[in-house]
């Protein structure tokens, strides 16, 4: 399954649109399109995990690492997922304590266009 990564700029905020599945195999390109992301100075990230259809602790690990980087700049990293099967899994994890969760992405960015 390859994985889809779309960046585009809100605001102050970069937008990762992720399409496919999140796992061991594909999660190495996440990580790499975030750690980039923050290289270039986006501390202020929304990742929209809507066209994502599975999710392991592999991705789970790389969202909160990502999430660690953008903290160390005092930047922040939110969500965009309103699929059960996979808020399910953040809420397992007890990670939705840790991640701002929206269900659009203009509610992550505070765009309302």
């Amino acid at each position: 399954m390859e994985l889809g990564l779309d960046v585009r700029k809100i605001g102050s905020h970069s937008v990762v649109d992720v399409k496919g599945e999140i796992d061991v195999y594909t999660a190495p390109k996440l990580r790499e399109k975030l750690i980039e992301l923050v290289s270039e100075g986006s501390y202020d990230v929304v990742v929209n995990l809507e066209g994502v259809d599975f999710l392991d602790s592999t991705g789970l690990g790389v969202l909160v690492g990502a999430l660690k980087r953008v903290k160390a700049h005092d930047g922040g990293l939110s969500l965009v997922c309103t699929q059960d099967k996979i808020l399910k899994i953040f809420k397992i994890t007890g990670l939705t304590k840790v991640f701002p969760i929206h269900d659009s992405v203009e509610d992550a960015t505070g765009d309302s266009e």
